[in-house]
């Protein structure tokens, strides 16, 4: 099974590179992470933020197995616990299925990829710069692993 996270967004700071990878290198080779990083769409020429989400909407929909899990990433989904993700990740290894989770530009997701979404999940309602998120979500993806081997990385 492999975890894919689709952003938008490339370019980031070292140390955002740095620490998404510090986290994905930890994760076993049966549960890897794979970065996608699509390019945003050019803000030049009087384009309205709608005609920007529709340009990354086509991106993200090329990039996104169809076949996959898919987790949207928007301030307005459900916020979950480590232990949650941890029991969907065991779902997903279980099932064999591919999950990817998707990182919109800076104005969010188009509506097309909300809808496409098995679910929407909040990591904060604070809003958070889109490279930060990359790096919080590969922790958590393997603290959510770390839960499901019994690792003491994750302490309740």
């Amino acid at each position: 099974m492999k975890l894919r996270i689709i952003a938008v967004g490339q370019k980031m700071p070292a140390w955002i590179e740095t620490g998404f990878a510090e986290y994905a290198k930890r994760m076993p080779r049966e549960n890897s992470i794979e970065l996608i990083e699509l390019k945003p769409e050019k803000r030049a020429g009087g384009k309205t933020d709608e005609q920007i989400k529709e340009a990354e909407r086509d991106r993200i929909l090329a990039a996104l197995p169809r076949d996959a899990t898919a987790w949207a990433l928007d301030e307005h989904g459900s916020q979950l616990t480590t232990l949650e993700l941890a029991d969907a990740l065991r779902e997903w290894q279980g099932a064999g299925r591919d999950t990817a989770f998707v990182i919109g530009g800076a104005d969010g997701l188009h509506q097309d990829i909300k809808q496409r979404a098995d679910k929407l999940v909040a990591l904060s309602r604070f809003t958070l710069p889109h490279g930060l998120v990359r790096v919080m979500l590969a922790e958590q993806l393997y603290r959510a692993w770390s839960v499901t081997q019994n690792h003491p990385y994750h302490r309740e």
